[in-house]
């Protein structure tokens, strides 16, 4: 075999690494786009961006600690560990003081609660969904989502569906909300799914208890048989009802109801 028929293997493995290469880059950002799309984003620039973020992938947990420290590109992702927790009796004071206007300066408040989810659950309930979309009117800082809700998987309760709903709604409706739900990590899109898990079954579970009501009076079971109708038909057309089903196709949740 002379020298024109030798084959070059360093050439053909350059060769070879170079075509899967562009073979993974093509199904990755062909599946980034199909999520977009299931995502309904709002405009073109949110349905480019998550196709060029489609390279990147969630930090685990053990990626963030292990880490070398350095300066943060982004100050809101930034978490500080306190090791003083306020006390229950101190910390309902202390929310009411807390209004912060600026993305700084909530960064600042949601870093002084350290890792006590129950005090950032209520802090994000007490704000409300109009106060925390004008907060973050430019964006949600990168890693904050996830936090979001993550917390309000873990603190929501009876009574609070209404709250909570309307934090959801309002993150929804922030710049760059189809980018931030595609850097999700795993954990953070269970925490997600089990948010809307809970309010699916609190909203639906008192329009049911409404529905079926005993009344013992013979005398009125004939109201409150007429009641269960137009419950059963006011269920289909409740508007938080309704309102959750369409944060989930937003979120792009799909859980077994």
């Amino acid at each position: 075999m002379d020298n024109s028929e030798t084959i070059n293997f360093s050439v053909l493995e350059r060769a070879l690494s170079s075509a899967l290469e562009a073979d993974m880059k093509y199904h990755r950002e062909n599946d980034a786009k199909f999520r977009a799309i299931h995502q309904n984003v709002g405009s073109y620039e949110e349905f480019r961006d998550i196709v060029l973020a489609s390279h990147l992938r969630p930090l685990d947990k053990k990626d963030r600690i292990g880490a070398p420290r350095k300066q943060p590109w982004n100050t809101l992702a930034t978490n500080t560990k306190q090791q003083d927790v306020a006390s229950s009796e101190t910390f309902q004071a202390s929310v009411c003081e807390f209004r912060p206007k600026t993305a700084s300066e909530f960064s600042r408040d949601w870093r002084r609660f350290g890792g006590c989810p129950a005090e950032k659950y209520r802090l994000l309930v007490t704000l409300g969904g109009e106060v925390l979309r004008g907060i973050f009117g430019a964006e949600v800082g990168f890693g904050l989502l996830g936090d979001f809700v993550t917390v309000l998987s873990q603190g929501i309760k009876s009574g609070d569906e209404m709250s909570v709903v309307s934090v959801l709604e309002a993150l929804c409706k922030t710049p760059r909300f189809g980018l931030n739900i595609s850097l999700l990590s795993c954990e953070e899109q269970e925490g997600c799914k089990e948010v809307f898990r809970k309010l699916w079954k609190a909203v639906k579970g008192s329009i049911e208890t409404l529905d079926g009501t005993s009344v013992e009076n013979s005398a009125c079971r004939g109201i409150c048989d007429a009641n269960k109708i137009q419950n059963t038909t006011n269920m289909v057309h409740n508007p938080l009802l309704e309102k959750v089903e369409h944060l989930m196709r937003v979120y792009g949740i799909s859980i077994s109801l």
